[in-house]
């Protein structure tokens, strides 16, 4: 595929839930040549904004944008070094009530999703904050129908099983939608801390900084409590709609 020309910069706007591939998929994109990427620029008005208890939470608010539409302002602006990509990461469950979303409509909206079992499993060896909104899905639901309502179109799903099963080959569809070339460099990485790494990395990244790849994809062993098996029973439904837009 040709790229075509364009006055404006690509913005990417990649939403996860936690404990996805989501830092992966960033570190991917952020090894073009053509890219700047930017980790979870919501989390900060997250963290002040709900009080939760995360690791680092004061350091993450004291050194980030707490007012979300500062944030917004900084996103939809000239790309931080002038590349012509600009992957976001975003986090689903960082857009919380009241927050408004129609800066979306002019960002490429994509939607990174995962079996909420295996996230379940994943948070709870982070996290006791468990609850549906946790897991992002019931925001990822709601971002999803509105870029929809705006575009008109299904924006991009992908499952992250996918992707481990098949890297090259999904991440070249990826592209496609994108419109732009797929680089073979989004294949692979160097290990340890990346440069477009958020404050709160050292607390949250330590698998993917032994990564130098996508990793082939290993069941999560281990059994839900009945507090999280109530959880998974409500996002189930929501993530098996998603689903059923994904990119196949």
């Amino acid at each position: 595929m040709v790229d075509t020309p364009q006055s404006e910069p690509l913005r990417i706007a990649m939403w996860s839930g936690p404990r996805n591939i989501s830092t992966a998929m960033m570190y991917s994109f952020a090894n073009r040549g053509d890219t700047f990427a930017t980790d979870e620029p919501l989390y900060a008005h997250y963290l002040s904004a709900t009080g939760i208890d995360h690791p680092s939470a004061a350091e993450v608010i004291e050194n980030g944008l707490t007012d979300w539409r500062s944030v917004v302002k900084q996103l939809c602006a000239e790309v931080p070094d002038g590349s012509r990509i600009w992957y976001q990461k975003h986090m689903c469950h960082h857009i919380i009530e009241g927050m408004g979303i129609d800066w979306l409509s002019s960002f490429k909206n994509c939607f990174l999703i995962r079996d909420p079992r295996e996230v379940l499993l994943s948070l709870s060896k982070r996290t006791d904050a468990i609850d549906a909104w946790a897991t992002g899905l019931p925001q990822q639901a709601r971002i999803f129908k509105a870029v929809r309502e705006m575009t008109g179109e299904n924006p991009l799903v992908v499952d992250s099983a996918d992707i481990l099963n098949d890297p090259e080959g999904v991440l070249r569809s990826i592209c496609e939608h994108l419109e732009i070339a797929f680089d073979s460099q989004m294949l692979s990485w160097q290990s340890g801390p990346k440069e477009c790494d958020g404050i709160w990395a050292e607390h949250w990244y330590d698998a993917v900084w032994a990564s130098t790849g996508f990793a082939a994809p290993r069941p999560r062993e281990g059994e839900l409590s009945k507090v999280l098996q109530s959880v998974l029973d409500d996002v189930q439904p929501i993530y098996n709609e998603l689903a059923s837009h994904r990119m196949t």
